[in-house]
């Protein structure tokens, strides 16, 4: 089932997500209802908040994106209560980024590029792994979800202020998309 994806301005994307256990009711056909509403949204990442959950999972699929990295290829993933932590010897570089709770925005955001991961997958058996590159980025935005975070709490104030209009009709709710969504009626 394609569930709506909790648009900016949503409180559901600003509260920090809640560990879940082996036990949490339909978590297999959640996990499928997030994968099949990623891949019709177009994403690469899927995180529970955007779905309007606070709990801590999150789906990935970055495969599309083998023809411009190659590393990618083949790479999914199921990240249940995961931990991340920033490698310091890591660098910061600048890429655009995108999401879909915020259509239509897309920003540079600096991002180490090395980080530390542990989690469990769907059959809640345990990941430990270093991850590089693009796809560190990729995790690092997933989990800023998790966090009670988006993409342009990274931005500098200047590029907010640019964006402010977009964020703001993306809040009132004139913005379209062609997936279905769920803004915040106050």
């Amino acid at each position: 089932m394609i569930l709506p994806i909790y648009l900016y301005g949503h409180p559901v994307l600003r509260n920090v997500s809640e560990d879940i256990t082996p036990d949490y009711p339909k978590l297999k056909e959640l996990i499928e209802n997030m994968k099949a509403t990623m891949y019709e949204s177009d994403g690469i990442g899927i995180a529970a908040p955007q779905v309007g959950l606070n709990i801590r999972l999150i789906c990935i699929d970055v495969d599309v994106l083998k023809e411009s990295f190659p590393e990618l290829e083949g790479k999914s993933y199921v990240l249940i209560n995961p931990k991340l932590e920033v490698i310091s010897d890591g660098k910061k570089t600048n890429r655009e980024e995108g999401c879909l709770s915020l259509p239509g925005i897309h920003e540079p955001v600096p991002r180490i590029e090395k980080i530390h991961v542990t989690w469990v997958d769907e059959n809640f058996e345990p990941h430990d792994e270093i991850i590089e590159g693009y796809l560190a980025r990729v995790f690092q935005h997933e989990y800023d979800h998790l966090e009670g975070h988006v993409f342009i709490d990274h931005i500098s104030a200047i590029r907010k202020q640019l964006i402010r209009n977009k964020l703001r009709n993306i809040v009132d709710g004139k913005v379209r998309c062609s997936y279905r969504t769920r803004g915040y009626k106050k």
